[in-house]
């Protein structure tokens, strides 16, 4: 519970992948929407229980509701373990090993805020698959052509520091380790001044030397 809301939940620190929080995505040709995939450390069992909790009272809201009086088995768990598999019964990725795995969608674009400022929203060049956050999610009974089941809707999300990105992509400071050239110092004592330089009044004439017409600049 968050906010007096049974169904609402503020998660501890977690961990976003499959970040799509800046433009909506749609995935298999559904409607496009905004989502991320919340993995939370099974070490907090404060943020596990309270979702579980959640979760229970969006069921029951949906038995009491739009199911009409039914308890249907749901088809898929809202709380994956990050140690099994998925649906499809392939492993979820290391990343998740050691969490328990939730995504969360919205129609609406979400807030993402830093930690250090809640007004203000993030580049979107600072929102990224690795980065840690806290997240506020809100579950929820739906029935869809006779598919019933409890959904996780996304609510906004601040993040609380950086994380080693997980799109699979290289960052340049690890594409680059070892070859970086150190920049040239510059002197900062008393340079010798090129010829015909004056400190107060910049180039000027050399001083003439030799047999120099000093007026026409020409030998003598």
């Amino acid at each position: 519970m968050y906010q007096n809301i049974a169904t609402k939940c503020l998660t501890g620190e977690v961990r976003i992948s499959f970040e799509h929080l800046s433009r909506p995505y749609s995935s298999n040709g559904g409607e496009p929407k905004y989502s991320c995939t919340i993995l939370i450390p099974k070490t907090d069992t404060v943020t596990y229980n309270d979702l579980v909790s959640a979760l229970q009272v969006a069921y029951e809201q949906g038995v009491n509701d739009k199911w009409k009086g039914s308890r249907p088995q749901l088809r898929y768990p809202v709380i994956y373990d990050g140690d099994g598999v998925r649906p499809s019964g392939e492993a979820f990725g290391a990343e998740c090993k050691g969490h328990w795995v939730v995504t969360a969608s919205s129609k609406q674009q979400p807030m993402v805020v830093h930690i250090s400022n809640t007004k203000v929203q993030l580049a979107e060049t600072d929102i990224y698959s690795g980065m840690y956050a806290r997240v506020t999610v809100n579950f929820f009974p739906y029935d869809n052509s006779g598919s019933r089941g409890v959904g996780c809707g996304l609510g906004n999300v601040m993040k609380t520091r950086d994380g080693e990105p997980l799109s699979g992509r290289a960052n340049a400071e690890s594409d680059f380790a070892g070859l970086e050239t150190p920049t040239a110092t510059i002197s900062m004592g008393n340079p010798a001044m090129p010829t015909g330089f004056n400190a107060a009044q910049g180039y000027a004439p050399a001083a003439p030397t030799g047999n120099i017409n000093p007026i026409t600049g020409l030998p003598m």
